[in-house]
């Protein structure tokens, strides 16, 4: 199967050299010719480094470069069996990109789009053959990162969601199904994580380095949230949280901070920029964090409730199954375990509990639990997988 890839940007390359290395010939398109000649030196770089480090051989990685054809006109397309989408997160945008691929791939094609927050139905209505359309989501990078968002659109036919997972899961990649709904799975359940993290900084309860710490050594994550966020890039994360509030109807859980909004005003996004929470200039000096293990383990408890509960409300409007959501959280992001099987293992009551004094501490629809955590709680139930 030929596949087709639009937008030549990290993501789309990566999802390229993913197709590629599957064994497929890909057809990656850009409007921009210096895009595609990027994207074409970054992959000789990564499979150089590949062959280098012994994880492929000189042949595959030839074959992985010779797969992949640079094109900058759609018609190239025609054959394809599937083409993603991979471009700039606007709506109008990418509804005419599908109306130009209609016209040009077979009837068969499926017709997918890499968007983290966007409507798949939105999408989807663009084209006169909407049940073809579904929503792929991958993580950046799409070569290392294991986990791929499957997204129906309201219109999708299921023959055409079940094909799509089985090609992706042949690209060896871990799959789960989400209701097109904002966000999707990993971008709704992971907001506080880092909206949590920079509330109870800017309360003064801890600063920056203090959290992260705390997240990292005892709450066991890989990265703490300011951290995360200066490696995504605020410009990316904040859209992502500004996205998520608007499409859900300005729920005050998903409401943007001012700090993250001013850093994004100033220009400070991040690693990429040289300053974001922490600044990456050389020989700058940013605060140690304060060791203290009572201030870490409530930072961890507060931060972990709220991600729960996102877990929990997620699986009470049948977003996507339990099994589903804990696999999303621990292959789309790394998390140190499933946040379902964390409640279990933390016991569902003590979660409950901790919602609810936050609940009554601020009043504040932010955090009111679950109808889910609470009807567990009357019955001593668990999460089953």
């Amino acid at each position: 199967m030929e596949i087709g890839i639009v937008g030549a940007g990290a993501m789309g390359s990566g999802i390229a050299q993913v197709a590629s290395t599957a064994g497929h010939k890909v057809f990656l398109f850009d409007t921009r010719k210096e895009a595609l000649e990027l994207s074409e030196s970054k992959l000789k770089k990564v499979l150089a480094r590949l062959v280098e480090k012994g994880r492929i051989t000189d042949e595959k990685a030839a074959d992985i470069a010779s797969n992949i054809l640079y094109v900058e006109n759609l018609d190239t397309f025609s054959n394809c069996g599937l083409v993603i989408e991979a471009i700039i997160e606007n709506l109008d945008v990418k509804k005419q990109v599908f109306k130009n691929l209609e016209g040009i791939v077979a009837g068969d094609c499926i017709l997918a789009s890499n968007t983290s927050s966007l409507s798949i139905a939105s999408i989807a209505a663009s084209v006169e053959k909407s049940e073809r359309i579904v929503g792929i989501h991958f993580f950046n990078p799409a070569p290392l990162m294991p986990l791929v968002e499957i997204i129906p659109a309201l219109q999708s036919s299921e023959e055409i969601v079940l094909k799509a997972r089985a090609i992706i899961d042949s690209w060896k990649k871990v799959t789960v199904l989400a209701k097109d709904t904002p966000g999707f799975i990993v971008n709704r359940v992971a907001r506080p994580f880092y909206g949590e993290a920079i509330r109870i900084m800017e309360e003064g309860v801890a600063d920056v380095p203090t959290i992260d710490w705390a997240m990292k050594e005892i709450g066991g994550f890989r990265m703490g949230p300011f951290e995360l966020t200066d490696f995504i890039g605020h410009d990316v994360n904040y859209v992502v949280t500004e996205t998520v509030f608007k499409e859900f109807f300005y729920d005050p859980r998903y409401k943007p901070s001012f700090s993250q909004k001013r850093l994004v005003e100033a220009g400070r996004l991040g690693r990429k920029t040289g300053h974001g929470f922490y600044n990456y200039a050389e020989g700058a000096m940013n605060p140690e964090p304060k060791k203290d293990e009572v201030l870490g383990r409530q930072i961890v408890d507060r931060i972990v409730a709220m991600l729960i509960n996102e877990a929990a409300d997620a699986l009470f409007l049948n977003i996507a199954t339990a099994k589903d959501l804990d696999l999303a959280m621990t292959k789309g992001v790394n998390y140190p375990k499933g946040l379902l099987q964390w409640a279990n293992d933390w016991g569902i009551e003590n979660v409950y509990n901790t919602l609810r004094d936050l609940y009554d501490t601020y009043c504040e629809d932010r955090y009111r639990p679950s109808p889910k955590l609470k009807r567990m709680v009357a019955t001593g139930e668990q999460f089953t997988f």
